[in-house]
C-alpha cells in the first residue's frame, strides 16, 4: 500500500486487519444482541459521515432479508414526528455530538442501541444498549476498520436470524474476500486516475457513497457516487480517458459500453459470479487506492487536513478540538 520505502501508515495497517475484524465480529454477536434490533420492528438506523453510509446500506439490507422495515439517516436530520420501534445508532467514537442529542432527546420514548468502539464514552449512557466493538477501534482519523466491522456484524445479526438477502455472502466469505483484496496489486489504469466515479444498487450504494468519501478524505481526491442506474442521468458527462467509473455488485444492462463508449475506465468484477469480490471486501480497494493517493501526494493518510477524529461541537455549533 504504501509508497517505496515508507513504513506503512496506521490507516494501512488498520485495513489490513479488517478480515480478522469481521470474523471477530461475528464470533462475538452473541454478546450484542441486546442492542440490535428484533425481527419485525420498525428501525432508523443513524449516523454522521462515514457511520451513515454504513447506515444506508444495512438499512437496504434488513429491509430486503425481510427482517424489517428499516431506514437510515444522518443524526442530525432525523425526523423525530416519525415512529420507529427501534433507534441504531453507530459511532466509532461514541462522542459525535448530533447521535448524543438524538438519543438524549428519544430517551425513554423509543427503545435505542448504539454500536460504539470505544466504552468510556457518553454514548454509554445515552442509548438504552451498546455493542462495543473494541477490537476494531482506531488510531487514525479516517475510518475503515471500525465501520466495516460494524456492517460485518451487522450482516452476521441478519444471517444468525435467516434474513440475509439472497445473492449476500456470510460474513466468513466476505473475510476471505477481503483477505484478496488485500494482496492483489491496484490495476495502474486506477492508480493512475484523475477522477473516480462510485456506483451502487440496493445496499452497495451506501457503500459507493464511502468509497467516494474514503477519497476525498485521505487524498482530496475528485470523487463521486451515485445509485447505478442514475449512471446515465447526469454523471456520465464527467466519464473521459483517464477517468474511472467503478461499480460496486452487478453492473446494471449497458453501463459498460456506455463506460466504454466516452473513453473511462470501469472498474467492476466480472467473469464467474463465484470468483467476484463480496461488495464490502471491494471497498477495501478503495480505501487501499486512497491510502496510496495520500502518500503519493506527500499527504498524511492517517491525518487528512481538516479533521478530526471526531466532530464534538460546543453550544454555538462551532467544533471543538
Amino acid at each position: 500500500m504504501p509508497t517505496s520505502g515508507l513504513s506503512p501508515s496506521r490507516t494501512a495497517v488498520e485495513i489490513a486487519s479488517q478480515p480478522e475484524s469481521w470474523r471477530k465480529a461475528a464470533e462475538t454477536l452473541p454478546r450484542h444482541r441486546a442492542a440490535l434490533p428484533v425481527r419485525g420492528e420498525r428501525v432508523a438506523v443513524v449516523g454522521c459521515g462515514t457511520s451513515w453510509f454504513i447506515a444506508q446500506a444495512y438499512a437496504q439490507l434488513r429491509e430486503s432479508g425481510g427482517h424489517g422495515e428499516t431506514d437510515a439517516f444522518a443524526a442530525s436530520e432525523f425526523p423525530l414526528g416519525r415512529r420507529y420501534d427501534r433507534i441504531l445508532a453507530i459511532t466509532r467514537s461514541g462522542t459525535t455530538t448530533e447521535v448524543l442529542d438524538l438519543l438524549n432527546r428519544v430517551k425513554g420514548t423509543v427503545a435505542t442501541g448504539a454500536l460504539t468502539a470505544d466504552p468510556e464514552t457518553p454514548v454509554m449512557a445515552a442509548a438504552d444498549a451498546v455493542a462495543v466493538l473494541d477490537f476494531a477501534d482506531e488510531e487514525s482519523v479516517v475510518q475503515t476498520r471500525f465501520a466495516t466491522t460494524a456492517l460485518a456484524l451487522l450482516r452476521a445479526h441478519l444471517e444468525a436470524e435467516d434474513a440475509l438477502p439472497a445473492g449476500v455472502r456470510t460474513v466468513e466469505r466476505a473475510a476471505k474476500d477481503a483477505e484478496r483484496a488485500i494482496a492483489e496489486p491496484l490495476a495502474a489504469e486506477i492508480t493512475g486516475a484523475e477522477q473516480y466515479t462510485f456506483l451502487g444498487t440496493g445496499w452497495t450504494y451506501g457503500l459507493a457513497l464511502e468509497a467516494g468519501l474514503k477519497m476525498r478524505e485521505a487524498a482530496g481526491a475528485w470523487t463521486e457516487a451515485y445509485p447505478a442506474m442514475e449512471y446515465r442521468h447526469g454523471p456520465i458527462s464527467i466519464t473521459a480517458p483517464g477517468r474511472v467509473a467503478w461499480s460496486f455488485g452487478p453492473v446494471p444492462t449497458g453501463l459498460a459500453d456506455d463506460v466504454d463508449r466516452v473513453g473511462g475506465t470501469l472498474v467492476a468484477e466480472s467473469g464467474d459470479a463465484d470468483d467476484h469480490l463480496d461488495p464490502m471486501a471491494d471497498l477495501i480497494r478503495a480505501q487501499r487506492l486512497a491510502v496510496l493517493l495520500a502518500e503519493v501526494q506527500g499527504q498524511d493518510p492517517d491525518r487528512p487536513r481538516n479533521l478530526t477524529r471526531s466532530v464534538v461541537l460546543t453550544t454555538d455549533g462551532a467544533e471543538r478540538a
